[in-house]
């Protein structure tokens, strides 16, 4: 048997999945998310290409935050100038910026440098049900706990 190699005319057929973040965990949906973007779930996956597909996540603000994390993760920022880092809890970010939680998630579980970045840039995270990719037609996802 040989192995599958896509060529440079070869289509990506990428589809868009729609997955409603209600009650489940963030690290949970965070990896299902990552194996989707970078296409890990197709049997013509290579690693150096992008084969993923594009995401809508919707309700992120009802994403679940499991044992301590509230109080103790923290999300760091910075300028790179001298006392500019600035540090938010968990519980505060969720709060203030729900989607954020979760695409720090996402991007942290995908590779680093260019590709990465490609992948990432296919993730649309929203705080509630509403969301502006009804155009693309993207069919419901359900994971799975």
């Amino acid at each position: 048997m040989s192995t599958f190699f896509p060529k440079a005319q070869d289509q990506i057929d990428r589809k868009w999945f729609l997955v409603d973040a209600t009650g489940i965990p963030v690290g949970r949906l965070s990896t299902v998310l990552a194996d989707i973007l970078s296409g890990k779930m197709k049997p013509t996956w290579t690693p150096f290409l992008d084969m993923g597909d594009h995401v809508v996540v919707i309700n992120a603000a009802k994403a679940v935050l499991t044992g301590r994390k509230p109080q103790q993760k923290m999300y760091r920022r910075t300028t790179t100038r001298p006392g500019s880092m600035k540090e938010v809890r968990a519980d505060v970010m969720q709060a203030v910026h729900p989607d954020r939680v979760i695409e720090a998630a996402v991007k942290g579980m995908l590779p680093k440098g260019p590709l990465g970045r490609a992948m990432y840039r296919k993730l649309k995270v929203y705080d509630g049900a509403e969301h502006t990719h009804e155009a693309q037609q993207p069919v419901p996802l359900t994971i799975k706990l």
